[in-house]
């Protein structure tokens, strides 16, 4: 789905650039130009990034060695 029509920015394009170490709206906005335009997409946008760093989360601590907890 696009998040932001302006500069053609999906949440593939989001899960990519949070994947690569982008964690802020501001780093999207500099990286992908969301939000730059007329702003409209600021608040998808910032859901998508969260759930985008939410599913990255566990694959970040397995990486580094750390000890998940169960639920």
């Amino acid at each position: 789905m696009y998040v932001c029509i302006c500069n053609a920015v999906t949440e593939n394009d989001i899960g990519s650039a949070v994947a690569e170490g982008c964690c802020s709206l501001r780093e999207l906005r500099e990286q992908l130009g969301v939000g730059a335009c007329c702003g409209r997409c600021t608040g998808c946008a910032r859901d998508v990034l969260k759930s985008s760093l939410h599913a990255l989360a566990p694959h970040q601590l397995s990486a580094t060695g750390a000890q998940t907890m169960a639920a």
